[in-house]
């Protein structure tokens, strides 16, 4: 019998190239419709294997989920970037591979990086998502966000709203 062991850590170097190629898969699947093409295929592409490296590097603080020795998904977390909001952390990003969603482990990084924010003394938390994106909708609200704020993000003139959703 094979043992796959599931692993939440905090990402290194080595690990940008995976990063990239989840991030790749993980936003075409969730955003080809909503964001136009061409601004969605330059936002990923943005986003290699050495901007990710770089971004390890530079302390951004990036968790892993890694099943068998490949990461799934990964996180961003931080302080929170909204100053009318009061929660003091923000998961900035929360993505998996297509493959892994809806097997519970998008819910468990979620859980981790929810700890590691309260670790760090931050009180509260906020994520956002865009209202088009129904399953980052129904996986916020699942997971007992409240929906409290909205905003508008812009792509090639296009209006996207976006929803804040907060825990205490």
């Amino acid at each position: 019998m094979n043992t796959l062991t599931i692993d939440i850590r905090r990402a290194e170097p080595r690990d940008a190239e995976s990063i990239a190629d989840v991030h790749l898969q993980a936003w075409q699947g969730a955003y080809s419709g909503i964001i136009p093409h061409r601004t969605l295929t330059s936002m990923i592409n943005r986003r290699g294997a050495d901007w990710w490296a770089n971004a390890i590097r530079r302390a951004a603080t990036v968790l892993v989920v890694e099943i068998g020795g490949k990461i799934a998904g990964y996180a961003t977390i931080g302080k929170n970037r909204a100053r009318e909001l009061r929660q003091q952390g923000e998961i900035y990003e929360l993505y998996m591979r297509p493959e892994y969603q809806g097997i519970g482990l998008g819910s468990r990084l979620f859980a981790a990086a929810r700890a590691r924010l309260t670790d760090r003394g931050l009180k509260g938390m906020v994520v956002w998502a865009l209202e088009d994106n129904q399953n980052a909708l129904a996986f916020y609200a699942g997971a007992g966000g409240r929906d409290v704020a909205e905003g508008v993000e812009i792509f090639e003139q296009k209006a996207l709203k976006k929803v804040a959703f907060v825990w205490e």
